[in-house]
Order: structure tokens, then sequence, then C-alpha cells
């Protein structure tokens, strides 16, 4: 399936340079003589970008090609990197990333409203696996660059020019994707059948959760795992490499089972794998069983955001699968928001306590994300 691999593609080349910037980011912030904790601050300026365009994209999706769509989704990340590397000031790089988090967004929204419709549990896993490799590869071709002599400015370029050409690629494969569904009644008929707000607010709840604890365990790990359990900085590295390594692990390994088993049997079994792993590194005792509850929390997240995007057409019920685009689209702006006002508050309260305040605050969330999990519409075997 052309699309399929499309999508990989996308996310495999828009994840390198998006893991990259906490690597450049201590040559960057010199260059543009700035304060390291601006970061939080420019962070904020994607995040908007990019929750702002997810909740706005819905009615572009109905009216433009996919194709269309994605390419110039891809496009401005490419063009955000170039304006970045040739930035003079902070305010020109917060408008890189403004637009940066706009593409992204954008792209985040589309393809995941596509695989809703279009694809299986493999393959939204493999789709969301994709980011995780290029993820992964983002921070060693960085190091690679950088060890080679080429400045921050020169590594941001050439990756921009690397996703502009990516996006020539998507503009000349545009026809290879499907429309996405639309409702074949009469014109009223959509605006006239009521989706269960749970299923609406209750799934944006969920994701944000889900997310939030996805992004806060990766972040605040390390820091857990040294100042909290007294693990050595290089075993706690090693550790947080592996907490990556579970979440590629578990889209790959799970989507296959979920075909098997259904969709939602296996997302049940891992919204409450994630409480398990959170216990796990809540439990007083040796550095390793939190390292074990982190691989734990790791390898269950894995398949949740996929999963639960492609079960969100069987949450609205069949009749309404034209609405799924829009919902989907939501879903990613919940869990930008999620990502980014999480992690923050767990950093804030990890300044106020300890670093091991990260792991009932994980279990507390997993918990509530469970919670809200069981009293959503539309959990049926899918």
């Amino acid at each position: 399936m052309p699309a399929f691999r499309l999508s990989c593609l996308a996310y495999l080349g828009v994840a390198l340079p998006s893991s990259s910037l906490g690597l450049l980011w201590p040559s960057i912030r010199l260059s543009l003589h700035q304060p390291v904790g601006v970061l939080g601050i420019l962070l904020i300026f994607g995040v908007v970008g990019s929750v702002a365009v997810s909740v706005a994209i819905a009615p572009v999706l109905a009216r433009v090609r996919m194709g269309t769509v994605v390419t110039v989704s891809i496009l401005l990340p490419g063009l955000a990197l170039v304006v970045e590397a040739r930035a003079p000031s902070v305010w020109v790089f917060g408008g890189g990333m403004v637009l940066y988090g706009v593409g992204i967004g954008a792209l985040d929204s589309a393809l995941n409203a596509y695989a809703a419709s279009r694809f299986g549990a493999r393959q939204i896993n493999w789709m969301h696996a994709s980011y995780g490799l290029g993820a992964t590869a983002g921070p060693l071709l960085t190091t690679a660059l950088l060890g080679g002599g080429l400045t921050w400015r020169w590594v941001y370029g050439a990756m921009g020019i690397a996703v502009a050409a990516l996006a020539l690629v998507f503009g000349w494969t545009r026809h290879a994707w499907e429309p996405l569904p639309h409702t074949t009644g009469p014109a009223g008929a959509v605006r006239e059948r009521k989706v269960p707000a749970a299923a609406v607010v209750g799934g944006l709840t969920f994701v944000a959760v889900e997310t939030g604890i996805e992004s806060g365990a990766g972040i605040w790990g390390y820091v857990f795992l040294t100042a909290g359990r007294g693990l050595g900085h290089g075993a706690a590295g090693v550790a947080v490499a592996g907490y990556w390594a579970a979440m590629f692990a578990g889209r790959a390994v799970l989507g296959p089972v979920a075909e098997r088993l259904g969709a939602a049997r296996v997302l049940t079994g891992a919204v409450a794998g994630v409480a398990l792993g959170a216990a796990l590194m809540a439990v007083p005792g040796p550095a390793a069983l939190a390292v074990v509850g982190m691989m734990t929390v790791g390898l269950a997240a894995a398949p949740i955001f996929p999963l639960f995007t492609l079960t969100t057409a069987a949450r609205l019920g069949a009749a309404d699968a034209a609405r799924t685009p829009r919902t989907v689209s939501l879903q990613v702006a919940a869990s930008a928001l999620g990502s980014a006002v999480l992690p923050a508050v767990m950093g804030l309260a990890i300044g106020a306590v300890s670093a091991r305040v990260l792991a009932p605050a994980l279990l507390v969330l997993g918990l509530a994300m469970g919670g809200v999990y069981r009293l959503l519409p539309g959990r049926g075997d899918s």
C-alpha cells in the first residue's frame, strides 16, 4: 500500500530534526545569547502552533486532497528549519518554531485521520514506530555532523533542505492517497445526529493524560533514576534509551497482536500495563526495580495512542464515520497539550519536592487514565 509506506516515510523524516533540538540547544542559545531556560518558552510557541492547526484542520481535510495536505505539511517544517538556521535573533528563531509546529500539527492530524479510516492495527502502529526510528537516528546524525566540524546552523540548514526535498517526493506521489470518508446521506444528516459528549471529551482527556505520562517518563526518567534512586549516570542514560527502545518495540510487536486479538483488547491491557509499570517505579526497593517499571511503562504506552486513534470511529458510532477526521485532529491537539503541560507540572513538582515524586505522579495519572478509559463508550472489540 503506497499510502502506508509514505506515512511511515513522512514520520521518519520529520522525526530527525524534532529529536535533535535538545542536542543543538546549547550551541543555539550561545549563538543567540540566551539563557538555557528560554527553550521552555520557545517550545510553547511550537505547541501553540501545533494545537491551533490541529483544531482547525478538519474542514481542510474535507475539501483538499490528502496528498496535497501532506505535501504542504512536510514542506512547512523544512522551510522552518531553514529560517531557524539563518535566524539573527531568538525572535526569528521562535517564529520558525511556530511555523514548524504548524507543519507538524497538520501532518500529525492528517496522517492519524487517514490511518484511522484506512489502516489496520499493524499498520498504524508501524507508522508511529517509524517516528521512533527517526527520533533515535536524529541525535546520532546530529552528533556525527557536529563531530565533523559543522555548526548548528549548518546542521539545521542541511536538515531543512532534506525535509523540503522530501516534500517534493510527496508532491510527486500526491495521487497515491485515497480520499477520506465523507457522509453519503443528506446534507444535514451529520449535523442532526449528536455524538455522545463522553466519547469526545473523555477521549480528549484520555489522550492528553496518556501522552503526558509517555513524555513525562521520558523527559524526567533520567533525573528520577539518578537523583531519586541513586543509579549511576551511565546506567541511567542506558535505561532512558531502553525506555524509548521499549516504545518502539511495543509498537512493532503489539500491532500484529492487536490484529489477531482485537485492538480494544490490546488497548485495555496496555492501559492497565501503564499503571502496573508506574506502580513498580513507585515501590521502594532497588533501582533495578524502578528500571523494570520504566520499561513496562514504555512498552505498555507504546500502542495506546495508535490503537486509540484506530478505534475512534467505534466510539463515535459507525454512522458517524465522517466525523472521525475532526475528532482525530482534536485528539492530536489534546496530545500536544498533554505532552507539554503534564511534564512541565511534573518538573515543578520535582523541583518543589524531590525526584522521587515522579513515580507516584505517574501512578496517579495512570490510574486516572484507566478510570477515564472505563467510562468511554464504544470500547467493544474492534
